[in-house]
């Protein structure tokens, strides 16, 4: 039975001299490769079957971002301008009660500031594409023309709560189309789970928004990317005892300590 090693794995005697060796499915076939490599292999989660293989694990925040932590400490001359572009629906928008806008509370600016204070001779720009009201299916199809543009260095995505409306299936197809054409240009990407909507109960066990958010946390798992999981930090603060309406300016958007909370689990990955 013929084994299938995932992308970029080789048998060191087999595949050096590309004997033996077919692609299939963009993946490398191998002939005579030990059964005891194969397990190996199988173990680490290097092995698919007629597929390429998959990562299994979300980027770990104490390193995803090493490069562009590492350009944020350069000084001028020999620094450069660092695009973060956050992508989603009312919230990183910055609406607070509809249809008021603070913009400077929101959590792409608290972090902006959070930002300047570790790093004092970097050149950041936040860029805020996101729109009130829209969900992924449609923050999918204007992803090239008003995303990529920017060329970020760090993208956020941020659909969930507007999700709810197309469901997980129409949902994780969106949000896999902007990962991957991020992806495929090198991009850095932090997906967020959802904050909170006080219409569900976040302590209830399979609500709608734990649904979004189980399945946003698998995408970053699937693709090796980043996650702030703002829901799993409310829902922290609920069980705790704290009214969640603390930390919010309207029944869906959060107010600036909301905003703090969403801002403190970027945070991590440019610590």
């Amino acid at each position: 039975m013929a084994q299938y090693v995932g992308r970029g794995v080789k048998d060191v005697k087999d595949v050096k001299k590309e004997k033996n060796v077919k692609i299939v499915k963009g993946v490398k076939e191998v002939k005579g490769v030990k059964s005891a490599f194969v397990c190996g292999l199988i173990a680490l989660g290097f092995i698919g079957f007629g597929q390429s293989a998959k990562l299994i694990a979300q980027a770990n925040p104490a390193d995803y971002l090493s490069n562009i932590k590492e350009e944020l400490k350069k000084e001028w001359p020999g620094n450069r301008t660092i695009n973060l572009v956050f992508h989603g629906h009312s919230v990183p928008a910055g609406y607070f009660k509809t249809p008021l806008v603070n913009t400077l509370d929101s959590y792409p600016y608290q972090l902006l500031m959070e930002l300047k204070a570790l790093y004092p001779y970097a050149v950041i720009n936040v860029i805020n594409t996101a729109i009130g009201g829209e969900n992924s299916e449609s923050g999918a199809k204007r992803f090239a023309d008003n995303v990529l543009i920017y060329k970020p260095d760090v993208l956020f995505i941020d659909y969930a709560l507007n999700d709810r409306g197309i469901g997980p299936e129409k949902s994780k197809k969106a949000w896999e189309s902007m990962i991957t054409g991020a992806l495929n240009r090198n991009i850095k990407i932090i997906l967020l789970t959802p904050s909170p909507d006080q219409t569900v109960s976040i302590l209830e066990s399979g609500n709608v928004l734990e649904t979004h958010a189980v399945q946003i946390r698998n995408l970053a798992k699937e693709y090796g990317i980043g996650l702030a999981d703002s829901y799993a930090a409310f829902r922290q603060i609920a069980a705790s005892g704290k009214p969640l309406s603390d930390y919010m300016s309207q029944v869906n958007h959060p107010n600036k300590q909301g905003h703090w909370v969403i801002m403190q689990e970027i945070l991590k990955y440019f610590k």
